[in-house]
């Protein structure tokens, strides 16, 4: 899930290839640091094939909520992109649970899919923690089954982290942020992003070795936590919350959010904003995330590495 140890500068070729220092913080741009990581995946793409191994990720989409379509869209491009086999199920909104578990079994026995992802939110009638815990952890890609919870909360290596805050790790480290030592302050509680986070940042590794601190609707003084942390991480899902002036001077901002605002003065009729005020954080920080492009390119980027790696260890190689 991570990468190899670098040099922790601000100036390492990794910041620089992601960042502009025009006006403010620099940005994080996770579009390049995406493309990095997905150059990666295509080399171990290759390496896999030359020894008759193709990765293969299959994607279960039930209903046609427009939004899931999208990213499952993005997801399928980006398996051709690396050279890797995608596969797309689509199951209509009324199909039963026991169809999707039965759908679920048969992807765990197919010697040629590694990965296995079912699109959430699934309707109201099917519940997403049985789905989940009916994969083999091993094609888990997407790090939800509470085996690979389990591996990532006591540090062992071989389970699968879930893609965004892979992803917002990817970002530190290649950005040659020294998170040692470091407080780290995230806004958000979630199994999808603020728990396995704050076990990423506390882990003695990469983008580890942090002092955390996790954040959530029922905290005091929650203005008084951010304002102390050297790295914040805002995961709470409530449009541009966090303000300038709650940042620490010099801070690095990494922002999960991706909400929709009401915005008559453009085209579309909205915008899409994240969890930090953007213009006001970046006039105190020194590295920040925009939205979109920082942390979402990274989701996708990180499911195929994940994918890939599902392949080598299934495969023993």
């Amino acid at each position: 899930m991570h990468a190899e140890a670098q040099t922790q500068t601000a100036s390492g070729s990794a910041a620089s290839a992601g960042s502009d220092s025009t006006h403010g913080a620099q940005l994080i741009d996770g579009t390049a640091i995406g493309r990095l990581v997905r150059r990666d995946v295509a080399e171990e793409v290759e390496r896999l094939k030359a020894l008759g191994i193709t990765p293969g990720l299959s994607v279960v989409l039930v209903g046609d909520d427009p939004a899931s379509a999208v990213y499952v869209r993005s997801k399928g491009k980006a398996c051709e992109e690396a050279g890797m086999r995608g596969e797309t199920i689509r199951l209509p909104a009324d199909t039963s649970e026991d169809a999707l578990l039965a759908q679920v079994d048969r992807l765990n026995a197919d010697p040629n899919v590694h990965g296995i992802l079912v699109q959430m939110p699934l309707p109201r009638h099917m519940a997403a923690d049985k789905v989940i815990r009916r994969m083999r952890p091993e094609k888990d890609v997407d790090g939800f089954h509470p085996v690979n919870v389990g591996k990532l909360s006591i540090g062992e290596r071989d389970g699968f982290v879930p893609c965004t805050p892979a992803g917002a790790i990817e970002l530190l480290v290649r950005s040659g942020v020294d998170t040692r030592g470091k407080d780290a302050v995230i806004v958000g509680r979630s199994n999808i992003v603020g728990k396995p986070m704050a076990a990423l940042l506390m882990q003695d590794a990469p983008g580890g070795n942090a002092t955390v601190t996790v954040c959530h609707s029922r905290t005091a003084n929650l203005a008084g936590h951010i304002r102390r942390a050297d790295i914040v991480v805002a995961a709470i899902g409530r449009p541009e919350m966090i303000t300038g002036d709650m940042i620490k001077p010099g801070a690095v901002v990494i922002d999960v959010g991706i909400n929709r605002v009401n915005d008559a003065s453009v085209p579309k009729g909205y915008r899409i904003v994240g969890d930090v005020h953007f213009a006001s954080a970046r006039d105190v920080a020194s590295l920040i995330t925009p939205v979109p492009g920082g942390v979402g390119p990274m989701t996708i980027a990180m499911l195929m590495k994940n994918t890939v790696r599902a392949a080598a260890q299934i495969a023993g190689v």
